[in-house]
């Protein structure tokens, strides 16, 4: 790799480790091709992207970032997974696929500003996607209106049971 394409890739990198909200770092040793194939298959599928990268030129892509604190675990072999806009999406596949390859191994994690180790990674997994919250967020804003509702027509609904008791009292005692 010559200089221009070491600075391209320098800054094709900082741009795409910059915009995502979820990055995994994985060792890969003892993967084979095949694996690693269904890896990238997998993570696409979530929108994500896996590429195998330079260590020392992901150090320097990272320098002056947010993220720069991850440039210690960028040794050896090292996989990154790079989440789409649903980082929560990312992980969950993420974490199938750590199950599923025994191979595969986290050795870190960045999310929400944090770097994180394997176990917090897994744990990011747990939280609610993109969709879980959208419909919880849609349920909350419908509920209010809902309730204002309720609130309006339960004296004319109580009148309603009053004087719907009052006739069957009536109708008894005629009876």
């Amino acid at each position: 790799m010559n200089r221009m394409d070491k600075a391209e890739f320098i800054e094709e990198i900082r741009k795409e480790l910059g915009e995502s909200p979820f990055l995994l770092l994985t060792d890969f040793k003892g993967v084979t091709v095949q694996e690693m194939d269904n890896v990238r298959r997998a993570v696409e599928k979530a929108g994500a992207r896996f590429r195998v990268v330079k260590n020392t030129l992901c150090r320097k892509a990272l320098e002056g970032t947010g993220k720069a604190t991850l440039s210690a675990h960028f040794k050896g072999n090292i996989g990154v997974v790079v989440s789409g806009e649903d980082p929560i999406a990312t992980a969950k596949v993420c974490r199938s696929l750590l199950k599923e390859n025994a191979k595969l191994q986290v050795r870190a994690a960045f999310f929400e500003g944090d770097v994180l180790d394997a176990k917090a990674a897994d744990a990011v997994a747990d939280l609610p996607s993109r969709e879980e919250l959208l419909g919880t967020l849609l349920a909350t804003l419908e509920a209010a209106p809902r309730q204002v509702l309720q609130v309006i027509q339960a004296p004319a609904r109580d009148l309603l049971y009053l004087l719907n008791n009052y006739a069957s009292k009536l109708e008894e005692a005629g009876q």
